[in-house]
């Protein structure tokens, strides 16, 4: 809140607590406790938005357009590109127009690295965007804390965040570390003769898996269920009979797929092939984009993962981002990283306008500073850039990823244990 509207709101509290004083001097009678006041809404424009005037602000990074995680990376610039439409009608950044200018890194992280160098050192762009996934994020931050230009995004998990950048904010972080919190949370709440007994954990090997696993023994122990499995796994993945089979054959009752779309989905067909049927299965990052349920149907059901982003949470821009998926893309809602795309955008948009300025260091400071609100929530940042610890519990049920946990914000009941295969 900037101290122009905390003045103001001061101003009409008093002027409240005012009237109402001389009401009770007028009546002898002891008034009720008055509501929570704010300030009066501003009235409705009359006319459009100027349109943006001047050299067009540029803003430039890599996505994957192409390549394994290009299902993910397209939803994350369609949000990019969304948010530059929005900020344009409504009078552009600063008063500039918002010009984009986005390079398909192939899903390669050495890819995502030169073409960011390319966009600072050759595009001269004044703002970055952020990459995806975990590990081209990582390779990223690093650039933009050489070059020191605020880099807003998923970022690169804990390790990225732990090298003392300055410029790197989550806004919001997709952290392996903290991706399964919302289903710990929930299991802690089933009695214990009904929680899982033993676990069965297979991770891609590659930062991201990492990031996941770190927490995991601790956070399983402390729920009292064995890991009777613990494997990493190389992609690509050719063949996940061998790791099915193995978590099968120690009757493990959870399952935990701690990887991407591509392998998860082969996961998943060789449970189903094999009908290894446990009470739960768990999935890294993959089970909660439209790609999920389109390559598997119904067997893609009753997968548990976490999320930062939903499009059924109750925050300001998220209704209309649906109607915009629905327009658009015929998307039921709006895909996750759709929102995560626009979140991020929003993020860096705050810092922006909070600062008035393009200066990066500027922006970096003001963002530290503030406490900012997106699609995505409300957000303040430590000398890291991320926020306090969070991550909401999912499961696909009926084809749709539901909120489950917390249960403020439940869409769903769980459905537990997992039904047998083709139910």
């Amino acid at each position: 809140m900037t101290g122009h509207t905390l003045q103001r709101r001061m101003h009409w509290t008093l002027l409240l607590v005012w009237v109402v004083a001389l009401a009770v001097s007028a009546c002898g009678q002891a008034p009720a406790a008055p509501a929570p006041t704010t300030a009066p809404a501003a009235p409705a424009p009359t006319t459009a938005p100027a349109a943006p005037q001047g050299t067009p602000i540029k803003v430039g990074c890599s996505l994957p357009l192409t390549g394994a995680f290009a299902d993910t990376g397209v939803w994350v610039e369609r949000g990019y590109r969304q948010w530059a439409e929005d900020v344009n009608a409504a009078g552009g950044l600063l008063g500039r127009p918002v010009e984009l200018i986005i390079y398909d890194d192939e899903s390669k992280s050495e890819n995502a690295v030169n073409l960011l160098t390319r966009a600072i050192a050759v595009d001269q762009v004044d703002l970055l965007c952020g990459g995806y996934p975990g590990t081209a994020a990582a390779a990223q931050m690093a650039v933009a804390e050489k070059n020191q230009k605020v880099y807003v995004s998923m970022g690169g998990h804990m390790a990225s965040f732990s090298q003392g950048f300055t410029y790197v904010f989550g806004a919001p972080p997709l952290m392996g570390q903290w991706w399964y919190e919302g289903l710990y949370g929930w299991l802690a709440t089933l009695p214990e003769a009904d929680r899982p007994k033993k676990a069965a954990i297979f991770t891609i090997n590659n930062p991201v898996g990492a990031a996941i696993l770190e927490p995991m023994p601790a956070k399983l122990g402390a729920l009292g269920i064995e890991i009777v499995v613990n494997e990493r796994y190389d992609v690509p993945l050719t063949d996940a009979t061998p790791l099915v089979t193995k978590a099968k054959g120690a009757e493990a009752d959870i399952f935990f797929a701690n990887g991407f779309f591509p392998d998860s989905v082969q996961i998943v067909k060789a449970m189903r092939a094999l009908d290894y049927n446990p009470k739960l299965i768990a999935q890294g990052v993959g089970s909660i984009i439209p790609a999920w349920v389109q390559e598997l149907g119904a067997d893609g059901y009753y997968v548990f993962s976490g999320t930062a982003v939903h499009p059924s949470l109750p925050f300001e821009g998220i209704n209309r981002l649906n109607e915009v998926a629905k327009a658009k893309y015929e998307a039921p809602v709006a895909p996750i990283y759709f929102i995560f795309g626009y979140a991020w955008m929003q993020a860096l948009q705050r810092g922006v306008e909070g600062a008035q300025s393009l200066d990066q260091t500027a922006i970096r400071d003001w963002l530290k500073s503030n406490q900012i609100t997106t699609v995505a929530g409300t957000f303040t940042f430590d000398e890291r850039g991320l926020p306090p610890p969070y991550n909401y519990l999912t499961q696909v049920i009926d084809g749709k990823v539901e909120l489950i946990w917390p249960p403020e914000v439940r869409t769903k009941d769980p459905i537990y244990p997992k039904p047998a295969w083709g139910q």
